[in-house]
């Protein structure tokens, strides 16, 4: 229905439809030819945050970008948003619809759930990249206070609306992004901002975050044999670059490529740069 669609000035809206896969109901963007490619965003982002860079992979891929749960226009029931769960049923989407990922892109959480993909076994992508990835639980007083925290604010159903309706400013987004080392410009922003506007969106974050758990994943890695490449912002302020390096020595088959000058969203800052690297790694040149 177009009520669940998102505004038509909103990026990729000419490509985007509903998908209904239980429990869910995904907002997905499919465009480009070629073999399959599945990107996966972070926690309070949403599909639009690959815009730029599917514009550089979809002459050489058929590309897919899909809402993760609670995000964006993606609708999904509450205590469905730990990672296992959120793979195996983006897994099951896949399925669904027939999708064969030959390369799956995540950024931050969304890096995460490309290597819980990974390791469920259940796609068999022949590359995995991960974008400014997200593997590591808060550390020190933020350990325990922060999931805690966040579990309570998901479970008050007035959170979403009082967030939502409390922080409407772009420079507040601004404010938010430059503590990671980001720097958008205000068309950029503006789409972050209309994001956590919206009281669904805002309970969908909160609940991923209280549902986060990354133990499992990490004792894994050694077992994740499929190629992988992280890239990582140096200027990274929310995930520090020493993060990527311990997971892509961990892995057996992964390389990491850091770049000067760029924060957490990398993809977004510099998606040229970050297309050149996929390429050059999936194509082996």
């Amino acid at each position: 229905m177009k009520g669940d669609l998102p505004p038509d000035d909103w990026p990729g809206r000419s490509v985007s439809r509903i998908v209904p896969s239980k429990p869910h109901r995904w907002h997905v963007q499919v465009t480009g030819k070629g073999p399959d490619a599945l990107l996966l965003h972070g926690a309070g982002a949403s599909s639009h945050s690959w815009a730029a860079l599917i514009g550089h992979l979809n002459t050489s891929h058929r590309v897919i970008a899909l809402d993760l749960p609670g995000h964006g226009w993606t609708r999904s029931p509450r205590g469905r948003a730990r990672l296992g769960d959120v793979a195996a049923d983006i897994a099951n989407l896949c399925a669904q619809e027939g999708w064969a990922p030959d390369l799956v892109i995540g950024h931050s959480a969304g890096g995460a759930v490309c290597l819980e993909l990974a390791r469920q076994g259940r796609l068999h992508p022949r590359h995995l990249v991960i974008v400014n990835g997200a593997l590591e639980n808060f550390r020190g007083a933020a350990g325990w206070l922060f999931p805690v925290m966040a579990k309570m604010l998901a479970l008050n159903p007035l959170t979403g609306l009082l967030i939502s309706q409390g922080t409407r400013s772009t420079q507040q987004v601004r404010s938010i992004l430059s503590s990671a080392g980001t720097e958008l410009d205000e068309i950029g922003l503006s789409h972050y901002a209309r994001l956590i506007q919206r009281r669904a969106h805002v309970d969908g974050t909160l609940a991923m975050m209280a549902q986060w758990s990354l133990e499992d994943l990490n004792r894994a890695l050694p077992q994740i044999i499929t190629p992988a490449l992280f890239i990582h912002g140096e200027k990274d302020g929310a995930v520090a670059v020493r993060v990527a390096e311990t997971a892509a020595a961990t892995m057996p088959n992964a390389k990491l490529v850091v770049l000067p000058g760029i924060g957490h969203l990398s993809h977004e800052e510099a998606p040229a740069r970050v297309a050149g690297e996929i390429d050059r790694f999936v194509t082996g040149s």
